[in-house]
């Protein structure tokens, strides 16, 4: 019985590791689909725990999988009821094993649930077009990137925009008859993510 109880909060806790691993990450497209931007890198300060929360969401299902896998000792026969729990069964430990291994991927692939809202920039002049390279705090993932590029494609006369948690930045080309390196800046830390480099 024990051990029953030790498997399944084993389960649990990889459970809630892992969809605390893309805790961080998960905010962002929460905040896209709500409208709510500013509250999209309210998680970013777990990032750097990721490693250690996967490590555990790993070990504490390994373990609910080992207890399930285990031979059955002698004198424990006779306890092991006639229908399992639900939360004994294989099926309980494969659907929350596939969910572990989705949450913890999800920074590489959330970028499938930004829209595309990149638009067609008519330039008038070349001469016009501007290059600007921001400064961004708070970004720690794939998805942090895509929620500022998809904030800034938001106003006019966006041309392009790169962004990258690793360099901790934001590569815009635009039109400045049509916006404004402000305009930006604002998009930007209305995000959550703050530029740092005004």
């Amino acid at each position: 019985m024990k051990t029953e109880k030790t498997s399944k909060n084993a389960a649990y806790t990889g459970l809630v590791a892992a969809v605390a691993a893309s805790s961080c990450c998960i905010p962002p497209v929460i905040a896209l689909i709500a409208g709510v931007g500013g509250s999209a890198s309210a998680l970013s300060w777990m990032e750097p725990f990721r490693p250690y929360l996967i490590g555990l969401a790993i070990v504490a299902i390994g373990y609910a999988w080992y207890n399930y896998l285990k031979p059955v000792k002698a004198e424990d026969c006779c306890e092991v009821d006639a229908k399992p729990k639900w939360f004994q069964t294989k099926g309980f430990l494969i659907g929350i094993t596939l969910f572990a291994a989705v949450s913890i991927a999800f920074p590489y692939y959330s970028s499938i649930f930004y829209p595309d809202n990149k638009k067609e920039v008519v330039v008038v002049s070349q001469s016009d077009i501007q290059t600007v390279n921001f400064n961004v705090k708070g970004m720690t993932c794939a998805s942090c990137e895509e929620h500022v590029k998809h904030a800034v494609n938001e106003l006019e006369g966006i041309v392009d925009v790169k962004a990258s948690y690793e360099k901790a930045n934001a590569e815009v080309e635009f039109d400045n008859t049509k916006t404004t390196k402000e305009d930006i800046i604002k998009a930007i830390d209305a995000t959550g993510y703050k530029v740092i480099n005004k």
